[in-house]
């Protein structure tokens, strides 16, 4: 997609990844709680999420809390779980939008009254084909891989299937992402420049955008950074 206005962007990747890393520094640097840089980031993903439905990006994920980061202090986790509650209630306000939401991950291990929320807002969303936002939350591409060859493992068990009709069709199959197409660009910011174990399976032919930016001052103009600097790529997918 090409423009020059504030609604539009050089070259828009169809699957965007992003790993929101900063929020603690953000905080730190000002002398806030974590907290605080928590609820700074999740008002950067509002307006990168308002971005790319503007820009016409179809598929986006946010890493929003890692299989690891059950590890983090009992009082930033309450904070978090607080913050992410408030956050499903406004995504309902989506549905005007045509988003549909998924959530990556298993939902098993938080408060029921969260987790019921995930499950409603994944159904009352499901029919919405405009732009799928995913958040990967306790989420870890380790973790999807092995549910997914799990799944394969019981399939095989009651004859369903073969080992020999294993192939990357059917594994991308059962993975969390499963109908989303491979992310074409992953962003990090705060300066990290590692996976950290996200969409491990599906970013094997991403581009990688690295940014000193902390994500709660990742905005609109650092977006369009990246998907200038996307749009210089040759992407081949192994070919000459």
């Amino acid at each position: 997609m090409a423009g020059s206005d504030n609604n539009t962007a050089p070259c828009v990747p169809v699957h965007l990844g992003i790993i929101m890393d900063g929020n603690g520094r953000w905080a730190k640097k000002r002398g806030l709680p974590r907290s605080m840089g928590h609820k700074a980031g999740a008002e950067a993903l509002r307006c990168i999420t308002d971005c790319c439905r503007r820009w016409g990006v179809r598929y986006l994920t946010y890493y929003a809390f890692s299989t690891e980061n059950w590890k983090r202090p009992k009082e930033e986790i309450d904070a978090l779980m607080k913050l992410f509650d408030e956050y499903l209630d406004e995504a309902f306000t989506l549905e005007k939008e045509q988003t549909r939401i998924i959530f990556l991950g298993d939902k098993a291990p938080f408060p029921e009254k969260l987790r019921a929320k995930m499950e409603k807002l994944e159904k009352t969303s499901e029919k919405y084909d405009s732009m799928t936002v995913m958040l990967a939350m306790n989420y870890g591409g380790r973790d999807d891989i092995i549910h997914a060859a799990k799944r394969l493992a019981e399939y095989a068990a009651e004859g369903d299937i073969t080992p020999s009709d294993i192939d990357e069709k059917m594994l991308s199959g059962q993975l969390y992402t499963k109908g989303a197409p491979d992310a074409d660009l992953i962003i990090r910011t705060s300066g990290e420049q590692r996976l950290s174990n996200f969409l491990l399976w599906q970013a094997a032919y991403a581009e990688f955008y690295f940014t000193d930016v902390l994500w709660p001052d990742f905005n609109e103009k650092e977006l369009k950074k990246a998907f200038e600097e996307y749009a210089k790529r040759n992407r081949r997918f192994g070919g000459v």
